[in-house]
């Protein structure tokens, strides 16, 4: 099935080297390693292209598997723009489901495939119920998560125990009532007829390890494969994919270690790691340029990321910015949460105001329970928010019977009551307790949004309590903190088409804007406090990784010393770079700015590769102690002589008055004023006031002995 090469020729134009090896790789098992912004997509589909008009597959027979309906799209609408049609980008879900329907008669004797559930939480609500134990809604769906976890990881119910154990799983009810509640719950939905998701991958195997004509048919059809992310691969998703492959090799995987972000869920990099063990002669390319993000910001992702370590550490990459130098990430440190939202609502307000589209701005956080000091920031500064993978704050289930309950509340307290004593008995009689929080994701979730809201009931009754010019001060009231909550929903229900993007760190994934602001970075928050392994504190740091990656051209880190005013000091998240030592050791007496924050240190990047200084030496450089020296070895000598006649004349020792790191930064960079010279670190007043005169004559070439004395003392 030859066909002609121009069309083939035109479909490499314009890729780097590294895309140019994935298209043109060999028949047979491709590994794909792709960091942030490289153009993974660009290359996996320019290979598909590339095979299908070079005659060598035909379009129908390759099956292209992604994560997501969006990226599947994405994956077609580009093959389309390539000229390619035919081609089947799905799911791995969706890909189970039309093979299962196409033969469903032959499978189910002559019955059309069972209807499939979008959700477990009613049939296990029934299951628990069923096995004597009570679950609310929050603990049924908290149940259906480690289901859902058990199922995907291939794991019964009568192995559940030993599996959770081995995997560190944090239960909602003890594991051997899991267990029972699973069992329960497969029984319950074979007696409704109906299967849930994981079932339809387990049904698509069955079906071709079972019933071999359905097998032979199917791998007739499908003959090369591509999966995309693969590090978020689960072992059930794994097993189907190698049933489709029956025993052939003819598989592109991609994917990135540093982004496995999702392994709660029972996804694995295990896959990706071991593939080219796994498929001996495999070809392995490494994406490394990066052309989504500044130098700058790809600088702090690799410093970041380069402190990984365990077994995926093995597999990460350092990025290589590809676009134009963009400004430093800014890193801030502020007295409280409150103080932080109102500075990034206000940043963002300055950014809309400038130009930049809303749509193209984004603040991220570790948790969804963080939205609401966002949300309502935004709002009071005029700024249109989208909430994105979660529901608004205002709207969650248990904020709205929170208030109900907060309103009745009103009717019975006594007057004197302290506010935030009123709220925790108010919020008390419907299940929320001041103690930790439950085990279970979702029942954390909602016990952190009912915290946020006595957090807000303090710094209201906080605020009340500051008298106004001429009015004593009065104490903060339930029936005036209920008010305040209905201003607030009302102000966040407004409607918006666009807007800046709130979202969680995990529903970032695979998205990017021109202007992010990780918010929150605290120790407790990023990492969380449940993170109490080696390989949990590892994803909590590929979460900032993929957090920090996601931005193209601003970014902006931050963190609340306090949750509220007032409150205890919290430290910087220890995935942050340690720029300034001595300000992380005292937060008090780090610059303070006119609007009351503190700001640390900017993060600097090397003005040769971009990627992020933290040695001090290397800081002062202005590069990596490894990339090339611009030195101007003429004046380096001029200056050392210089030296050595002032600290003569002042009876110091040489390095008293410029260390040798100094006078080497000296000479590379070569600062034209003395603004330039202060920007030298080590170079403070005190240096600029004695030197600064004298440096700057030599750098424009005057000779030592021309020097005036004054200038040497």
């Amino acid at each position: 099935m030859a066909q002609s090469s121009e069309p083939a020729g035109r479909v490499l134009a314009g890729l780097d080297d590294e895309q140019r090896a994935v298209v043109v790789a060999p028949a047979g098992p491709v590994c794909v390693l792709a960091g942030a912004g490289t153009g993974k997509t660009r290359a996996i589909t320019h290979r598909i292209a590339h095979r299908v008009l070079t005659g060598e597959v035909r379009p129908q027979h390759v099956l292209a598997v992604t994560f997501t309906a969006r990226a599947a799209a994405e994956m077609r609408s580009r093959l389309a723009q390539l000229g390619v049609a035919g081609v089947q980008a799905r799911t791995f879900h969706a890909a189970a489901l039309r093979q299962l329907r196409y033969f469903a008669p032959r499978l189910f004797s002559g019955r059309e495939l069972p209807e499939v559930i979008d959700s477990k939480a009613r049939l296990v609500g029934l299951a628990a119920v069923r096995a004597g134990l009570r679950a609310d809604r929050t603990t049924a769906r908290d149940l259906a998560s480690e289901i859902e976890w058990a199922k995907s990881s291939m794991v019964e119910p009568s192995e559940y125990p030993v599996a959770a154990a081995k995997a560190n799983r944090e239960t909602p009810v003890d594991p051997a009532r899991v267990a029972e509640v699973y069992a329960a719950y497969e029984r319950v939905k074979r007696s409704s007829g109906v299967i849930d998701f994981e079932d339809l991958l387990r049904t698509a195997v069955w079906a071709m390890e079972e019933h071999a004509d359905v097998g032979e048919q199917i791998r007739s059809q499908y003959r090369h494969f591509v999966v995309d992310e693969y590090q978020d691969v689960n072992p059930v998703q794994q097993r189907l994919l190698e049933t489709w492959l029956g025993g052939r090799d003819d598989v592109t995987v991609v994917g990135d270690a540093s982004q496995t972000i999702y392994s709660f869920t029972g996804a694995t990099s295990s896959y990706l790691v071991d593939f080219p063990r796994q498929r001996r002669g495999a070809t392995v390319v490494r994406l490394v340029r990066d052309y989504r993000s500044t130098p700058q910001v790809v600088g702090l992702a690799n410093a970041v990321i380069s402190q990984a370590r365990g077994d995926l550490a093995r597999l990460r990459l350092e990025l290589v910015g590809q676009r134009p130098s963009g400004p430093e990430p800014d890193l801030r440190v502020f007295p409280d949460e409150p103080a932080e939202a109102e500075a990034v609502a206000k940043r963002c307000a300055e950014l809309v105001a400038g130009g930049l589209p809303a749509s193209e701005i984004a603040v991220l956080f570790r948790t969804n329970a963080q939205s609401q000091s966002y949300e309502e920031a935004l709002a009071e500064a005029g700024v249109p928010v989208v909430v994105r993978g979660t529901e608004r704050f205002f709207e969650r289930g248990e904020v709205r019977r929170a208030m109900v309950a907060l309103r009745a509340a009103s009717r019975t307290t006594v007057a004197d009551t302290p506010l935030r004593e009123a709220v925790v008995t108010a919020l008390e009689a419907v299940g929320w307790r001041p103690e930790a929080p439950p085990a279970g994701g979702n029942a954390r979730e909602q016990w952190e949004a009912l915290a946020a809201l006595v957090n807000l009931a303090e710094e209201y009754a906080t605020a009340a309590a500051i008298p106004l010019p001429g009015a004593a001060a009065m104490p903060g009231t339930l029936d005036g903190f209920n008010e305040e909550l209905q201003r607030r929903a009302a102000l966040q229900h407004a409607p918006t088409v666009e807007g800046v993007t709130l979202a969680s760190l995990h529903a970032a994934k695979g998205l990017e804007w021109d202007a992010v602001f990780l918010v929150g970075l605290a120790e407790g928050t990023l990492p969380t406090t449940y993170a109490k392994t080696p390989e949990a504190v590892e994803e909590e740091r590929r979460l900032l990784y993929v957090g920090i990656t996601r931005a193209r051209q601003w970014l902006w880190l931050s963190y609340g010393g306090a949750r509220s005013p007032g409150g205890r000091h919290r430290r910087p998240c220890r995935f942050l770079p340690s720029l300034d030592p001595e300000a992380a050791r005292a937060p008090a007496r780090q610059s303070q700015k006119s609007d009351g924050t503190r700001r640390r240190a900017a993060v600097m990047s090397c003005r040769v590769c971009g990627s992020a200084l933290l040695n001090g030496v290397d800081r002062k450089l202005g590069r990596c102690s490894a990339c090339p020296s611009t030195m101007d070895e003429e004046l380096f000598e001029r200056l050392r002589e210089w030296r050595i006649r002032v600290a003569t004349e002042q009876k110091v020792p040489a390095y008293v008055v410029f260390t040798d790191a100094t006078l080497t930064a000296l000479a590379e960079r070569q600062p034209q004023r003395l603004e330039e010279l202060a920007g030298i670190a080590g170079i403070g007043p005190r240096k600029l006031g004695l030197y600064g005169d004298a440096v700057l004559a030599l750098i424009a070439g005057a000779d030592i002995d021309d020097l005036a004395p004054k200038n040497l003392a």
